[in-house]
C-alpha cells in the first residue's frame, strides 16, 4: 500500500514538473479553403502529445501579403511567431531568418520526402524547413456537361478547352446568365504567376528565366501563350477574371456557374462537401498543352522554425509532427492536400478519398518550379515584374510580343550585377 502511495506521489510530481516546462508555440497557419481547419487540428493533437500549447495566428490569404508580413516580423527580429508556413519560392529570400533543421530532425525523416522538394528548402546547405504539402495546378471539369455537350473526355489542348467552354457556355446561359466557360486566377499577384507561367510552359516559351540565370522571357511562344490567354477574357471568362484568386474562381465553379477551372488540389475536397452543387459531378485532368507540353507549376508550403523563436526545441517538435505521415495522410484524406511524401501516394485510403493523385502523380512529381532558384532573393521582383505585364495583356492594355519585350527590359534592370 505503502509503495503504490509512493508511486502515485512520484507520478503527480513528474505530471506536475512536466505541466510546468510546458511552453506555448505560435504557429503561423494558411486560411485557404479548409487550410486554417486542418491546422488548428494537426496542432491539437500535438499539444494534447506534448502537454504544450499551440498558438494560431492567421496569415493573410494571398501570397503576397503574407510574405510582407513575414519580412516585417522577421526584420524586426520579432519572437511573435515561433513557427512560419512558407511558399516553395520563399527559403532563398528568408533562409538567413531560419534554424537549420539539419541535423535536428533525423535524417532518415528528411529523406522519406520527395528530393526535389527537400533540395528547394535547402539553401547553402542549409535546411530551411520541412515540406508539409506539396501542389500543381490542375484542370476541374463538370463531367455532367461535357457529357451533356456531346464530349467523351477532357480538353487535351488550349484550343479544346475554349472551343469545349464556348459551346458549354453558351447552351447553359439560356437558363443561366451568371454561367461562365473557364475561371482561373487572373488577379495581380503571385497565383497569376502560377498560372501564366503553365500558359508559357506549354507552348514552349520556358520559364521567364532559365536555369542559369538567362532571361528567357522575350521569345514568340510566350508572346502566343499571353494573347492566347488575353483571348479567353469576356470571352469563355467573365470580364472579372482579372480579379480573381483561387477562392473566388473555387466559389464560382463550386456554385455550379463554370464548365471549367484551373486551381490547386484542395479545391477537390471543397467541392465534394455536403451542400456544394457540383459534388459528383467534378473531373480533374492535367492542364492543356499548348503544343509543347502540359504544363503545371509547382506549388507548395513548408513549415519552418524562427531563428527569434524562444521555443526552438518544442517549434522543431511541432513541425516533425504536422510534417510527419499520420498528419500529412489526415490532410490528404480531408483536404486533398499532396503529401510530399511518396509513400502516401500508393496509400489506399488517400488515394479512395482523391483518387487523381493516382492517375495524375507524374502531373506532381514533374511539375514546372517557377525560377526561384536562379534568380535568388530578387525572385519576388521578378514575379511581380511578371504578373504586371501578364495583367497588362489579359486587361487589354498590352499585346504579347510588345509585352514580353519589355518585360525582358524591366528584368534585365532588376538583375542588375547579377541575380
Amino acid at each position: 500500500m505503502k509503495k503504490a502511495i509512493a508511486l502515485i506521489g512520484i507520478t503527480s510530481v513528474l505530471a506536475a514538473a512536466s505541466q510546468a516546462g510546458a511552453v506555448t508555440v505560435t504557429l503561423a497557419c494558411g486560411t485557404v479553403g479548409i487550410e486554417l481547419q486542418l491546422c488548428k487540428e494537426g496542432s491539437a493533437r500535438w499539444a494534447k502529445k506534448t502537454g504544450n500549447t499551440v498558438k494560431i495566428f492567421e496569415s493573410p490569404a494571398l501570397t503576397n501579403d503574407r510574405l510582407g508580413l513575414y519580412q516585417q516580423q522577421l526584420a524586426a527580429k520579432s519572437s511573435d511567431i515561433d513557427v512560419y508556413q512558407l511558399d516553395v519560392v520563399w527559403p532563398g529570400q528568408l533562409s538567413e531568418h531560419f534554424v537549420d533543421l539539419k541535423g535536428k530532425v533525423p535524417a532518415g525523416e528528411v529523406s522519406a520526402h520527395f528530393p526535389a522538394i527537400i533540395e528547394a528548402d535547402t539553401v547553402n546547405g542549409k535546411l530551411v524547413a520541412m515540406p508539409w504539402f506539396t501542389d500543381a495546378g490542375v484542370l476541374y471539369y463538370r463531367t455532367d456537361l461535357l457529357k451533356k455537350y456531346g464530349f467523351t473526355s477532357a480538353p487535351k489542348t488550349w484550343p479544346e478547352l475554349a472551343l469545349m467552354a464556348k459551346k458549354i457556355q453558351d447552351g447553359e446561359q439560356k437558363a443561366n446568365k451568371a454561367f461562365t466557360g473557364f475561371v482561373f486566377q487572373g488577379k495581380n499577384y503571385e497565383g497569376l504567376t502560377c498560372d501564366a507561367l503553365e500558359w508559357i510552359a506549354s507552348f514552349g516559351g520556358g520559364t521567364i528565366v532559365d536555369n542559369s540565370g538567362k532571361i528567357s522571357i522575350n521569345n514568340a511562344q510566350a508572346a502566343k501563350a499571353l494573347d492566347t490567354a488575353a483571348s479567353w477574357v469576356k470571352s469563355i471568362s467573365p470580364a472579372g477574371i482579372t480579379t480573381y484568386d483561387e477562392e473566388a474562381a473555387r466559389g464560382i465553379f463550386q456554385a455550379g456557374n463554370a464548365a471549367f477551372m484551373r486551381n490547386w488540389p484542395y479545391a477537390w475536397a471543397r467541392g465534394q462537401e455536403e451542400g456544394s452543387k457540383v459534388r459528383g459531378k467534378i473531373g480533374v485532368a492535367p492542364l492543356p498543352s499548348g503544343g509543347a507540353r502540359n504544363a503545371a507549376t509547382l506549388g507548395g508550403w513548408q513549415l519552418g522554425v524562427s531563428q527569434y523563436s524562444k521555443n526552438q526545441a518544442a517549434s522543431i517538435d511541432l513541425v516533425r509532427y504536422l510534417t510527419g505521415p499520420a498528419e500529412q495522410k489526415i490532410r490528404a484524406i480531408q483536404g486533398s492536400y499532396n503529401p510530399t511524401l511518396p509513400a502516401l501516394y500508393k496509400d489506399k485510403d488517400v488515394l479512395k478519398a482523391v483518387p487523381f493523385f493516382g492517375s495524375l502523380y507524374n502531373v506532381f512529381t514533374s511539375a514546372v518550379a517557377r525560377p526561384s532558384g536562379p534568380t535568388k532573393g530578387k525572385y519576388n521582383q521578378v514575379s511581380q515584374a511578371f504578373s504586371t505585364t501578364v495583367s497588362s495583356v489579359l486587361n487589354g492594355q498590352s499585346k504579347g510580343q510588345a509585352a514580353v519585350a519589355k518585360l525582358a527590359t524591366d528584368l534585365a534592370r532588376i538583375k542588375g550585377r547579377g541575380w
